[in-house]
């Protein structure tokens, strides 16, 4: 078999055991003790990762225009995550896009299975991430696709359950890769580079970019599983819309599991691994993964961001010196994200594995 064609073991859809009514979870299902999700874990009302306005970004006020941009690098280097509001993105949109894709996940079986993916691209209706036999699985079923670069972006893969739906998806990519270019530049210029400096590490404008939507069905077990197992995003950037009604995001800081509470029409937004290697570790890409209740489901929209997947990613030189060598080796994002493509989430194990002794 080759492990990039198939799934090593039949699909099933977690959506399916949620509706079946099953008291108790599969065992595929339970996580080992010290990754289950009541272990270092805080839903403290008085802790939340920072939330920034952008709405003077690029005003004409310079000195706040300073400000927000120091209110990011700060929420970089302590979070590695943070919410942005007021960040251009149409508010419609956004519920808009959340509503097609609960229709979606709520249609019958037999309309999702058309577009049942595979490991050789995950593109598509999915339920697992890895393709290693006999693995402990997430609660959670996703619809993966690609906006970026354009030859990757193919409609017929898109789901068209409502007449609208394609041109919502599409409005929505844009909508975003627009926020990212702006964000990217805040970050370049954090950095103490040119704003193009990090954009054109990415590839300029022929960089990738693609969504996840993430649905956690209803879970009879929830302290004995996760949604989403912890992980680093592997890509540039994550934009992600979460639930407008349930929480269940947590973001590791301190050793200790933090819930992160969502601003009505914010985004939240995470460093991926490349930047964390562009910039030398000066950024860092934090672990998270998700909970799941037995009352609720959730929804989210992950949107990644991501370096041309052919080029080398490697430290940027303006940020290397003799008394801060490089610390990873060159390696294009196509070789890097094979790795949760066959192992699944793994903490940050794929990004330390790379670091090179000090």
């Amino acid at each position: 078999m080759n492990k990039l064609q198939d799934w090593p073991e039949p699909i099933v859809r977690v959506q399916s055991l949620s509706d079946s009514g099953i008291p108790l979870i599969p065992e595929r299902y339970v996580k080992p003790i010290l990754q289950r999700p009541t272990v270092n874990s805080t839903a403290s009302n008085d802790v939340n990762i920072p939330v920034i306005d952008l709405a003077r970004l690029y005003g004409d006020d310079h000195a706040l225009r300073a400000t927000i941009l120091d209110q990011i690098s700060i929420a970089c280097r302590e979070w590695g995550f943070f919410q942005v509001i007021n960040h251009g993105v149409s508010p419609q949109l956004m519920d808009r896009a959340r509503e097609v894709w609960r229709q979606f996940f709520h249609s019958p079986m037999e309309v999702k299975q058309a577009y049942a993916n595979t490991p050789k691209t995950y593109e598509g209706y999915g339920s697992r991430l890895g393709v290693e036999k006999g693995a402990i699985l997430d609660w959670s079923d996703y619809y993966f696709l690609h906006y970026l670069p354009l030859p990757l972006k193919d409609y017929n893969k898109w789901p068209a359950i409502t007449a609208d739906c394609r041109a919502v998806l599409d409005e929505y990519g844009k909508q975003l890769v627009e926020l990212c270019g702006k964000l990217m530049k805040v970050l370049s210029i954090n950095l103490g580079l040119g704003e193009e400096k990090l954009q054109n590490a990415f590839g300029g404008e022929n960089i990738g970019a693609c969504l996840r939507v993430n649905f956690y069905p209803k879970c009879p077990q929830p302290d004995l599983t996760l949604g989403l197992s912890s992980h680093s995003d592997p890509g540039g950037m994550t934009l992600l819309l979460p639930d407008s009604h349930v929480p269940g995001l947590q973001v590791r800081k301190d050793g200790n599991w933090i819930t992160v509470k969502p601003v009505p029409h914010a985004f939240i937004v995470n460093i991926g691994d490349q930047i964390q290697v562009l910039s030398n570790a000066t950024c860092k890409s934090v672990e998270h993964r998700v909970m799941v209740n037995s009352s609720e489901e959730r929804l989210s929209l992950a949107f990644f961001y991501n370096p041309r997947s052919d080029i080398p990613i490697e430290p940027l030189k303006e940020l290397v010196a003799p008394d801060r060598p490089p610390l990873y080796p060159a390696m294009t994002f196509d070789e890097y994200r094979l790795f949760i493509r066959m192992r699944g989430p793994c903490g940050k194990s794929q990004v330390e594995s790379l670091k090179s002794p000090r």
